[in-house]
């Protein structure tokens, strides 16, 4: 029977990433992503609003992208798989990780530092969340439509417009 191990999560960077590179070469990036619920004490009527944090570690090329682009306090979309560990501090207690390894990453919220539609200048409109493509993934190159007299006859071209529903 296949498995699945997959996290989505939308957050907020609580701090810059801290990159380094292992002997090999290879990039390792890690932050820490705060995700908030929020709900009403069935007592006192008051909005109680919990904040979970994660432990989210981006690699290779991913990794190089995070430490440039990612900032404490931005919103960020991650999704990847669950990491479990263990360690042993320094009083000799043994502790439990969880972490989450990124596969792929979006950067939420408005850009910095450019003009036009949803910038941040100060004019109060627009704006929100913009959507980049993802990181992770590289683009599949564009394909144009064929030009008419190089498109197969499908048939379609002399049916009328009219639609019986």
């Amino acid at each position: 029977m296949a498995s699945v191990n997959k996290v989505i999560l939308v957050g907020n960077c609580g701090r810059d990433p801290e990159i380094r590179y292992l002997p090999s070469g290879q990039a390792v990036a890690n932050v820490s992503v705060a995700t908030s619920s929020r709900r009403k004490d069935k007592n006192s009527g008051e909005t109680i609003e919990d904040t979970q944090w994660h432990r989210v570690t981006f690699y290779d090329r991913l990794a190089e992208i995070a430490g440039e682009y990612v900032k404490k306090g931005q919103p960020i979309y991650v999704e990847g798989r669950l990491k479990y560990g263990k360690y042993t501090d320094q009083a000799g207690v043994e502790k439990n990780t969880v972490d989450i390894i990124a596969t792929e990453m979006q950067l939420l919220g408005k850009r910095e530092g450019m003009g036009g539609p949803g910038a941040d200048d100060g004019g109060g409109g627009g704006g929100g969340y913009s959507r980049p493509a993802p990181v992770s993934r590289p683009a599949a190159p564009a394909q144009r439509p064929a030009p008419a007299a190089a498109r197969p006859a499908s048939g379609f071209d002399d049916m009328d417009d009219d639609i019986p529903f």
